[in-house]
């Protein structure tokens, strides 16, 4: 990246953002706060947080329910918040945006409301070992109810998918269903989901895709994907907790039963029997996270305003830049893919000290990392290592804090070498 690349101007363009971010100009033990833990949670722009103030100020109400304005206002709020989601993942119609608290809690309505009604004994999931333990456990527990089993596309050492590993898993005509991350939250691998898409519809099953990692990163069309369900989270795209959506196709997620049972998802009720209201009502039983989905749009807003091409630009590029400096710092190992399919998450131990180790000397320079096996731990296995630390930089960061985080991490090996 030279001074005067195109790419070198986008970065600089993209410290005006920072700005927008109140919790960024803080300190940490008297140095510049360097968050570089977005992989696991995003930070907050101020129009987020004035939205969903907003909503609490001015129009605080149950949606949905009642007959007089402030209510009438609420559900109009939460609705175009719906609508707005379908817009910048491409649904074809917001009645199949689906409102959760999270991409788990999506992949567990697909698990329990499909699985457990579709499912056959003998039937095969097919998952892969770059997933998140949220693509994991609830076909796990579905398959154990089922009879059905889980088998996983291999990786390479590298972390790339093996795709003939995943062509021979497609050959047993037995495979109902595919579910893979859109990107590795350990190693940032990009997956190519459309080809995969394509594969599993050519062998009868349907696919999932959780795009935590992805939605937040680069443009996401869940139509020109072909995916068949797609859910992702509000807090990884600088939205609020508590927030996140499940797209399904119409068809499916009428032919699926409830995932909770209670007020708003129903159309009749008797004591001996209900009947269900239709979608998106049928799977949002209760009082909705309100301000949270008011939130969530406001961050695919900010997001779509600033570019999903150019957020992907800018963040491969300052990974391109610390992979270089991490490179010339002795001990240092990085982990995941060189290429084009690689996201800005950069996986690294320095050999022979825990993550944890480095995690907490590099805090002392303010500098925010991860460490452990970021609920990953098959993607653990494919690289040979126990637990990583893990930087990882979204549309805030700068080369700035490239350059901190590569100076604290050099001063970590140097006090580490005699240890190692």
């Amino acid at each position: 990246m030279t001074a005067s690349s195109p790419v070198d101007s986008l970065v600089r363009e993209f410290e005006a953002y920072r700005s927008d971010f109140p919790i960024l100009r803080q300190q940490v033990n008297g140095q510049p706060l360097v968050y570089l833990d977005s992989t696991a949670t995003s930070q907050k722009p101020e129009s987020v947080l004035a939205a969903m103030d907003d909503y609490y100020r001015q129009i605080n109400a149950n949606v949905h329910r009642g007959a007089y304005q402030l209510s009438v206002s609420a559900t109009e709020a939460y609705e175009g918040a719906r609508e707005t989601l379908a817009r910048f993942i491409g649904a074809p119609s917001s009645d199949e945006v689906i409102f959760t608290r999270n991409t788990t809690e999506g992949i567990n309505l697909v698990a329990y409301a499909w699985g457990l009604k579709e499912l056959r004994e003998g039937d095969e999931i097919i998952v892969t070992e770059l997933e998140h333990h949220s693509n994991l456990v609830p076909w796990h527990i579905v398959a154990g109810y089922r009879g059905a089993r889980v088998h996983a596309i291999k990786a390479t050492p590298d972390g790339r998918l093996d795709l003939d590993s995943y062509a021979v898993l497609l050959k047993s005509g037995r495979v109902r269903l595919v579910a893979v991350g859109h990107v590795c939250n350990a190693l940032g691998t990009i997956n190519p989901v459309r080809e995969m898409a394509r594969m599993a519809h050519d062998a009868g099953a349907l696919f999932l895709v959780d795009g935590a990692q992805a939605a937040p990163h680069i443009p996401v069309n869940v139509q020109d994907l072909d995916a068949d369900f797609y859910a992702l989270s509000g807090h990884k795209m600088c939205g609020p907790t508590g927030s996140g959506v499940l797209w399904g196709r119409a068809s499916l997620l009428n032919a699926m039963n409830p995932f909770l049972g209670g007020g708003e998802m129903i159309r009749e009720v008797s004591v001996e029997a209900s009947t269900y209201a239709g979608l998106p009502f049928k799977f949002e039983a209760g009082t909705p996270a309100i301000a949270e989905a008011i939130g969530m749009a406001a961050a695919a807003n900010y997001l779509t305003a600033i570019g999903l091409e150019r957020i992907h630009i800018h963040e491969t590029a300052l990974l391109s830049a610390a992979l270089e400096r991490l490179d010339g710092i002795g001990n240092v190992v990085s982990f995941g893919p060189r290429g084009a399919d690689r996201s800005g998450v950069l996986a690294f131990n320095i050999k022979g000290i825990h993550g944890h180790d480095v995690a907490t000397f590099l805090d002392q320079d303010g500098v925010c990392i991860r460490a452990g096996h970021h609920c990953a731990q098959p993607s653990m296995k494919v690289i040979g290592e126990g637990s990583t630390a893990r930087a990882s930089f979204y549309l805030y960061n700068t080369i700035d804090d490239v350059e901190l985080f590569a100076a604290s991490l050099a001063r970590c090996a140097e006090f580490f070498a005699d240890f190692a």
